[in-house]
């Protein structure tokens, strides 16, 4: 199998529907395979091979100017090497309540990035790769020469400033750190030396920066989800000159999938014919043709597919299973060509594969099931899948 990647993946030309055929059924890790077709099925990579150096260079070098722009402050000048402020003028300063303030803008995006902080820490907490150092460091930002502010301490910053003020019911206005009263904040963590990064912060600094870019959709929780296999697994890519740009590469393939799967998390559009609510009556549409008997005992529990095929849906199943089975999964939804189709037929074969219990189960047993899936091989969900697939 490794032989037959190599030769689709050796000629000038990478012939997509070849390629499409060979990710179907699982890609090897080898080699770095798996990253490197990951890039193409996901429109990072073109399908002529002469033109990928220029392509990555270009790519890449975009994504810096973007960490120029987006993460370094306003308000770390110069100042500790006795230089006035520039940042703090009497045209702006933090006080500025103009939209256009910088300093606005920098308070806006604070409580986008304290979200995506909060989410970005959980990622995968039974692995300790998000927790650990990555070998490249953003020496743009880490840089003692510098002086720039990391995105760890702004939210540190922020967090220890902002005094959560709760007022009972009778008037009494309690103040208490937030520090103090959430033992899961940032405490739990070992804070890495100076000079280091988590993976997740990484992460983070991909979320901040897709959020900036998009202000239409910014950051919705469950983004998280996503970015995380698509970073592991450039994170972890044997070929040390691949790795070492896997934050850039993760966030334009993160940004492509996005593109093709932002509508699951536009609230306004969940009712149209590319919304979420129309993707999940899919769903129950697909297991009607296909299981009418399940399909009507689910229906006459009112068990609605709001339930637990949103979740499958928008996070594209990386939430139900270990990370090693998402990304298998996800070899297969990427080589999908009509896009995610398949994964409504994945979510019809994880209802049919357990179809006994479901027929016997009373509601309450019926929604554990669903919400917590109880088969973990998933080898033969996709069997399952492909074989609803060729059923039609």
């Amino acid at each position: 199998r490794i032989a037959d990647f190599q030769e689709v993946l050796g000629e000038p030309t990478v012939a997509l529907g070849k390629l499409r055929e060979l990710c179907f059924s699982g890609i090897p890790f080898d080699g770095g395979l798996r990253c490197l077709c990951w890039k193409i099925l996901l429109n990072y990579l073109p399908l002529e091979k002469a033109l990928w150096s220029a392509s990555l260079k270009k790519q890449r070098d975009l994504y810096s100017q973007f960490l120029k722009e987006m993460i370094i402050q306003p308000g770390i000048a110069k100042a500790n090497l006795g230089v006035s402020r520039e940042d703090v003028t009497l045209e702006d300063h933090p006080l500025n309540p103009n939209p256009d303030s910088r300093w606005n803008t920098y308070f806006k995006d604070n409580e986008v990035l304290l979200q995506i902080d909060k989410d970005v820490r959980r990622l995968y907490p039974d692995m300790a790769f998000f927790q650990r150092p990555t070998d490249y460091p953003c020496l743009l930002i880490l840089d003692p020469q510098n002086e720039f502010e990391t995105l760890r301490r702004r939210v540190e910053q922020t967090t220890l400033k902002s005094q959560t003020v709760a007022r009972n019911r009778s008037g009494v206005t309690n103040v208490s750190s937030p520090l103090k009263s959430t033992p899961s904040s940032l405490s739990e963590y070992e804070v890495l030396p100076n000079g280091c990064e988590a993976h997740w912060e990484v992460v983070e600094r991909i979320l901040f920066i897709y959020a900036k870019l998009n202000p239409g959709i910014a950051y919705v929780q469950g983004m998280n989800e996503i970015v995380g296999p698509l970073y592991y697994t450039f994170a972890t890519d044997p070929n040390s000159e691949w790795k070492e740009h896997a934050e850039a590469d993760t966030f334009f393939c993160f940004t492509n999938l996005m593109s093709e799967i932002r509508d699951n998390f536009i609230k306004s559009l969940d009712d149209s014919q590319c919304g979420i609510t129309y993707k999940m009556e899919k769903v129950y549409s697909t297991l009607k043709e296909k299981d009418v008997e399940l399909y009507l005992k689910l229906q006459e529990q009112n068990i609605k597919p709001q339930f637990f095929a949103f979740r499958w849906l928008t996070l594209l199943l990386s939430q139900e299973f270990l990370l090693p089975d998402v990304i298998r999964i996800w070899d297969s939804l990427f080589a999908d060509d009509k896009r995610f189709d398949f994964l409504l037929l994945v979510c019809c074969a994880m209802l049919t594969l357990i179809r006994d219990q479901l027929l016997e189960g009373d509601f309450t047993l019926n929604m554990r099931l669903l919400q917590d899936y109880p088969i973990s091989d998933v080898h033969l969900i996709l069997k399952k899948a492909k074989e609803l697939q060729d059923s039609k």
